[in-house]
């Protein structure tokens, strides 16, 4: 199982295929593969795909339980300097989505491309504090504590508890890019939401790189690309839109 020293971590990371490389940025409560099991075949036979854990999620590895977004957006750019990698096609799921903006914004030459699922322009707090532990408990909800705990034992080391906080001061403030970032983003952009999702449209991501391509998933809510829902169909869409550029 691959491991990448990078500064303070020993960030965990998954690689399947060959070609240019491709990096997959999973989501808030997920890590790398659990939150592309969809992709992993029909992207690997085109693209390096990379699946890294981020800090504090998963197998990846530190002292510190602190994170916020932007980290793990500096990390996903040394990771790449770490492995050789100049610059990349990135695709984000919810966090991951945000991440990616962080990156386009930031590292505009490490970022070939931008594809998103379940991204937002602003943060949505609305029912972040459900997932504090006081209130887990409070509803008894054993079985989301349980697999927050086995999920990312490696990370928090047990303290579940740090994990939830620090994952709802995320999603409460994130992201929170500036317009100068917003209008850094020049990287070729396909922006991706359900009609459902409850924490961002693509038409607001339009409105904030307005050259984006964007796309509504009929009847799809934050996780359109999922098994069981819409993959095959956005699978199709991402790769001829990568195979396009």
């Amino acid at each position: 199982m691959p491991y990448a020293k990078i500064n303070d971590l020993d960030l965990y990371y998954e690689e399947f295929g060959r070609g240019e490389a491709l990096l997959f940025l999973h989501s808030h409560f997920s890590r790398g593969l659990l939150a592309f099991s969809a992709q992993i075949l029909p992207f690997s036979g085109n693209y390096r795909c990379l699946f890294p854990d981020f800090r504090g999620h998963g197998r990846t590895k530190c002292d510190s339980l602190e994170w916020n977004s932007r980290m793990i957006a500096d990390d996903m750019a040394d990771f790449m300097d770490v492995l050789g990698i100049k610059s990349a096609h990135i695709f984000g799921y919810s966090c991951g989505a945000y991440v990616g903006c962080y990156m386009a914004a930031k590292y505009p030459e490490k970022v070939k491309s931008l594809v998103t699922v379940g991204g937002g322009a602003f943060p949505r707090a609305e029912s972040a504090d459900s997932f504090l532990p006081e209130k887990l408990l409070e509803k008894n909800d054993t079985s989301f504590i349980e697999d927050m705990k086995s999920r990312h034992f490696d990370a928090h080391k047990g303290d579940w508890q740090t994990y939830l906080r620090t994952t709802v001061a995320d999603w409460k403030t994130h992201p929170n890019l500036t317009d100068a970032e917003w209008a850094a983003i020049r990287c070729p952009a396909f922006f991706i939401n359900g009609e459902n999702d409850p924490f961002g449209t693509c038409a607001e991501l339009k409105e904030k790189v307005p050259y984006g391509k964007i796309y509504e998933v009929k009847g799809g809510g934050h996780h359109p690309h999922f098994v069981g829902e819409q993959a095959n169909e956005l699978n199709l869409m991402i790769l001829d839109f990568l195979s396009s550029l």
